[in-house]
C-alpha cells in the first residue's frame, strides 16, 4: 500500500483513504454486511485513513463506521469527521455535536477534525460564534489530533481561510479535469507554500472521469492498457508530493479492488503519461457541446428556463458520455415546463450572452440529443 508522510504533523498515511458518503445501499439504507465486507478488505490491505461526516447517509455513516471499525486497535488506523457549519448557530451546537459524533464513532478522539464545507459564511460564521477557538481548545485536550476543513467557494475565500491560521491539514476538490476550477492549481501552490498537507476530495470529477467514450479512454489505453481509465486519476494526484490522502467514495466492492491495485503498484506518472493526460483534457474538452461559461448574464430567462443548468448538464454528457446522468438530470430534476423544448424563442439570453451563442438553436439539439438517448 503506497503510504506518505505528513511531516509536518509527523506521522504517516496510506496515501488512498476511504470515503464514507457513497456505502452501497439495499432498499435505501446502507447495506451493512456488504459496506463491512468492503471497510474490512480496505483495512486489511493497508488502508489506515477512513473519511466520514454528521450528514452522509442521512446521518448512519458515523454509526455504522465507529461499530466496524471498533473491531480493530484504535492506533491502527486513523479517522477523519466533519462539524456541520449549518447547524451550528451557538457554541453550544458545537459542542454537542462533536459529544455525539465521539458516541457514533465509539471512541475519544477524533484523528482528523474537519469543519465541512466552508465557504465565506460559514466561514465567518463560526470565526464569530467562537468556534475555531473551541476546537483548538479540543485539540490542546486531545479529543482531536489534528485541525482542518473542507472547502467549496472561490479562490480569495480559499486563501483568506487557509491563511487564518496555522492549519494542520485542508481537504479541497481537485483532479486533472479541473486544474483551472477554485482552487485548483492555485490552491495546491498556495499550501505548498503554506506547507499545508492536503486531503483530496472528488478525485475521480463523482465518478465521471472513471470513464470516457472509447475513443478517448483510448489514449489511455494505448499507454498502459492493464491500468483502469479510474487509476489515471489517482496517480496524477498522488504524484504531486503535498498530497498526502486521496479519497474515493467506493461504492462497489470492484471499486475497492481496482483502488487497492493502483496502490498497491503505484507509479508516479512519467513524463509520457503527463503529455497523454494533457492531450487528454484537451479532446474531453473540445466534446462539450457548446461554449456556455455558466455566466448567467442570459438569466432570468422570460419562459423560466435554467439555461446555464441545461447547458451544464449537456456539455458534462458531451465530455464524459454519461447517459444515464444526463437522462437523470433533464428527465427527473428538470420540471417539464422549464426543459429546453419550452423555449419561447425570444430570443432575449442571445441578446445578452457575452459568448455570443447561438442559445435557442442549442436549445432544440440539447432537447433533441438528450432525449434520444
Amino acid at each position: 500500500m503506497e503510504k506518505r508522510k505528513l511531516e509536518k504533523l509527523g506521522i504517516e498515511t496510506s496515501l488512498l483513504g476511504f470515503g464514507c458518503m457513497r456505502f452501497p445501499t439495499k432498499d435505501g439504507e446502507i447495506d451493512e454486511v456488504k459496506a463491512e465486507a468492503m471497510l474490512d478488505e480496505a483495512y486489511r490491505a493497508g488502508i489506515t485513513y477512513f473519511d466520514t461526516a454528521w450528514p452522509y447517509h442521512s446521518g448512519k455513516s458515523e454509526p455504522f463506521l465507529g461499530k466496524v471499525m471498533s473491531k480493530y486497535p484504535r492506533d491502527s488506523f486513523y479517522l477523519a469527521t466533519k462539524l456541520p457549519p449549518w447547524e451550528v448557530h451557538s457554541l453550544d451546537d458545537a459542542k454537542r455535536i462533536f459529544a455525539t459524533q465521539l458516541e457514533h464513532l465509539r471512541t475519544d478522539h477524533v484523528d482528523f477534525y474537519l469543519l465541512h464545507a466552508l465557504d465565506k459564511a460559514r466561514f465567518q460564521s463560526l470565526v464569530d460564534l467562537g468556534v475555531i477557538e473551541y476546537a483548538e481548545s479540543l485539540k490542546k485536550e486531545g479529543k482531536i489530533r489534528y485541525l482542518g476543513f473542507s472547502f467549496h467557494d472561490d479562490y480569495a475565500t480559499f486563501e483568506k481561510i487557509l491563511t487564518y491560521r496555522d492549519w494542520d491539514f485542508c481537504q479541497i476538490q481537485y483532479n486533472y479535469m479541473d486544474t483551472k476550477a477554485d482552487p485548483g492549481d492555485r490552491g495546491y501552490a498556495l499550501c505548498e507554500k503554506l506547507n499545508v498537507p492536503i486531503v483530496i476530495m472528488e478525485p475521480l470529477h463523482g465518478g465521471e472521469m472513471a470513464a470516457y467514450a472509447p475513443e478517448v479512454e483510448a489514449l489511455f489505453k494505448d499507454v498502459c492498457p492493464d491500468r483502469s481509465i479510474a487509476s489515471w486519476g489517482f496517480r496524477w494526484l498522488g504524484s504531486k508530493p503535498q498530497i498526502k490522502v486521496i479519497l474515493s467514495g467506493m461504492s462497489e466492492p470492484d471499486q475497492v479492488k481496482d483502488n487497492l491495485y493502483t496502490m498497491n503498484n503505484f507509479a508516479v506518472l512519467s513524463e509520457k503519461e503527463l503529455e497523454t493526460v494533457e492531450k487528454l483534457v484537451e479532446v474531453v474538452n473540445s466534446r462539450k457541446r457548446n461554449g456556455c461559461t455558466g455566466c448567467r448574464y442570459c438569466m432570468p430567462c422570460p419562459g423560466g428556463l435554467d439555461i446555464p443548468r441545461m447547458f451544464r448538464m449537456w456539455n458534462k454528457y458531451g465530455m464524459y458520455s454519461n447517459a444515464d446522468a444526463a437522462k437523470h438530470e433533464y428527465f427527473e430534476r428538470i420540471q417539464p415546463s422549464e426543459r429546453a423544448d419550452m423555449c419561447l424563442r425570444c430570443g432575449a439570453c442571445e441578446e445578452q450572452c457575452p459568448q455570443h451563442l447561438s442559445i435557442r438553436e442549442d436549445l432544440a439539439r440539447l432537447h433533441e440529443e438528450i432525449s434520444a438517448l
